[in-house]
């Protein structure tokens, strides 16, 4: 893994600004990216993750994994492998390429390693998942932590936006090239830098007791 500082390795935050783009609600956003996500054929999809907890009501894995039942959690993780599996053929259909950046701090929060446990999952049906540490970001976290970012091939990037309590609430769509060249740079770069999932997986995260949720 690169050691070099993001500003050594060319990069710059991406400073997004709402205003250039449109505001979509929750339903919009699902909306939207349902409609966009398979018009990309041939080209990738990047997605960076930087908040160290979200709340997912409604998903049955991480309800069980608020209650306390870690077994339960786990075993709704599998239960996902053969939607998982199918999806990953539709990507394949469309020649997309799946690519995630994960942020994670240490000592990894509780909602982390739960989600790491996920992830893990969609790493094994084809998604290409590097964990990066804090370190690595420095003078681009200089005015706050990066945004949750989601790009679609050249045109389509999504500033994913939450509620103070963490739940997805939705998101800022902008459509010029130019912001997604320079959204797509940053998490390509990023995870040059970062470390494959299944290695992290292993050595950090295999051998943790359950988490407390709270």
């Amino acid at each position: 893994m690169s050691r070099k500082s993001a500003r050594e390795r060319g990069l710059d935050g991406p400073r997004l600004d709402p205003a250039q783009g449109e505001v979509l609600s929750l339903d919009a956003y699902r909306r939207d990216f349902r409609e966009r996500q398979w018009t990309i054929d041939g080209q990738d999809s990047w997605k960076l993750e930087r908040q160290q907890g979200f709340r997912e009501p409604g998903f049955a894995s991480w309800e069980a994994f608020a209650r306390g039942d870690w077994d339960a959690s786990l075993r709704l993780i599998e239960e996902e492998r053969d939607y998982l599996r199918e999806f990953s053929q539709d990507v394949e259909r469309h020649r997309i390429t799946l690519f995630r950046v994960r942020v994670v701090e240490q000592p990894i929060a509780p909602y982390l390693q739960w989600e790491l446990h996920l992830l893990r999952l969609r790493a094994e049906c084809g998604e290409q998942i590097r964990v990066i540490g804090p370190e690595h970001l420095g003078e681009l976290e200089s005015s706050g932590p990066l945004p949750e970012l989601l790009t679609l091939g050249d045109r389509t990037t999504y500033q994913i936006r939450y509620s103070d309590e963490g739940i997805l609430d939705g998101a800022v769509r902008f459509m010029d090239p130019a912001t997604t060249a320079r959204c797509r740079a940053l998490s390509r770069n990023l995870y040059a830098a970062g470390e494959d999932l299944t290695s992290y997986f292993a050595r950090e995260v295999a051998h943790l007791p359950p988490p407390s949720p709270g």
